[in-house]
């Protein structure tokens, strides 16, 4: 079993193609590409944290089927996109607006938004966030796991750790 992290997925959202430049022409276009993304590396026993703005302007129906069509067993953290058929889905392990996990030896915040501060932020705790769309300035142990960072499909923290190491190791050489 795995856990991984994602955000915005902004299902049914038209403005993700205009506002986003995502690279798909339609919105099922879209949202089929991020089923088939999410699908290729999240097993039906994996974790999944998506960190808010899952889908938006779809029937409550739709919700219900996305969450069935993603494999893995499914927490959200809220976003500002994320209606009251959202939060209600059944198919949620849990719904809340911030929560804390120990994941791989690392402790790890997580909410819908970036922190400019975080609890234990100078123990070494690690902010996870989506929101900001990948266009927010990299900040020490602060990662944005949403899809427009990560080649539209949820990430394990190793990646994201992994990424930002090398990043940082090949702006100072």
């Amino acid at each position: 079993m795995a856990t991984f992290f994602t955000s915005d997925t902004h299902f049914g959202d038209p403005r993700v193609l205009r506002i986003d430049k995502r690279p798909f022409k339609t919105i099922p276009e879209h949202d089929e590409a991020l089923i088939a993304n999410w699908n290729a590396v999240v097993s039906p026993d994996d974790e999944v944290w998506h960190l808010g703005d899952f889908a938006l302007h779809v029937r409550p129906e739709r919700i219900d089927e996305l969450l069935g069509l993603l494999n893995g067993r499914k927490h959200l953290i809220t976003g500002n996109n994320d209606g009251a058929a959202t939060l209600v889905a059944k198919s949620w392990e849990s719904v809340q607006a911030y929560a804390e996990l120990i994941l791989d030896g690392h402790a790890v915040v997580m909410c819908h938004y970036a922190f400019r501060t975080w609890k234990n932020m100078g123990r070494g705790w690690i902010d996870l966030h989506g929101h900001s769309h990948g266009k927010l300035k990299p900040q020490t142990r602060q990662y944005d796991v949403g899809v427009d960072a990560w080649d539209y499909r949820p990430v394990t923290l190793e990646t994201v750790l992994g990424t930002r190491r090398r990043y940082v190791a090949a702006r100072t050489a």
